[in-house]
């Protein structure tokens, strides 16, 4: 030991300074570490786990963020095949619907022609009617004046009901014809 006292002298270095001096030191530390390091350590961790809870909660929500965007394509692509399912429904149904609309008015045009025609069978059957009854009288008055020239008022009146029978029956019309 004397070496390193000789060591330390020689280099101008006071024992019992140095042994102070060691003390000072050892205490200056123990009150750092105690009133100093410890409240520094406790604010470092509680900022770490702060940074280490706010990086989890990034991750988190960068996963829930993923999820989200995946369920949105997810619905996204459900609610385009349902509208793809409903234009094309609608679109069926619109043709059905045309389709029944085009085959009910053909129907009603049918009915309609139907009608007309069968109107204008009435008619025309009520005009030849009227017709006929105007030319059975007509040829009742040109057979009776020509009638009357020739015959007697007798043989006129059963030739004229003859002839008045054979028009009214057609059978002048299936002899000309």
């Amino acid at each position: 030991m004397e070496i390193i006292t000789n060591i330390i002298n020689l280099f101008g270095l006071e024992t019992k300074l140095f042994i102070a001096q060691i003390i000072n030191f050892a205490i200056l530390l123990f009150i750092l570490k105690k009133f100093l390091y410890k409240p520094i350590a406790k604010i470092f961790e509680e900022r770490q786990a702060k940074i280490k809870q706010g990086l989890e909660d990034a991750q988190n929500a960068h996963k829930t963020l993923l999820d989200a965007n995946n369920q949105k394509a997810d619905i996204l692509k459900t609610a385009r095949i349902n509208a793809d399912k409903i234009l094309n429904n609608t679109k069926v149904s619109s043709e059905k619907m045309k389709q029944q609309s085009l085959e009910d008015a053909k129907k009603q045009a049918t009915e309609i022609i139907d009608n007309a025609k069968k109107q204008a069978q009435d008619e025309f059957d009520k005009i030849s009617k009227q017709v006929g009854l105007m030319s059975v009288d007509l040829s009742k008055k040109i057979v009776s004046k020509v009638l009357s020239e020739i015959f007697t008022e007798e043989d006129k009146s059963i030739i004229l009901s003859k002839a008045v029978d054979k028009i009214e029956n057609g059978s002048y019309e299936n002899t000309t014809n």
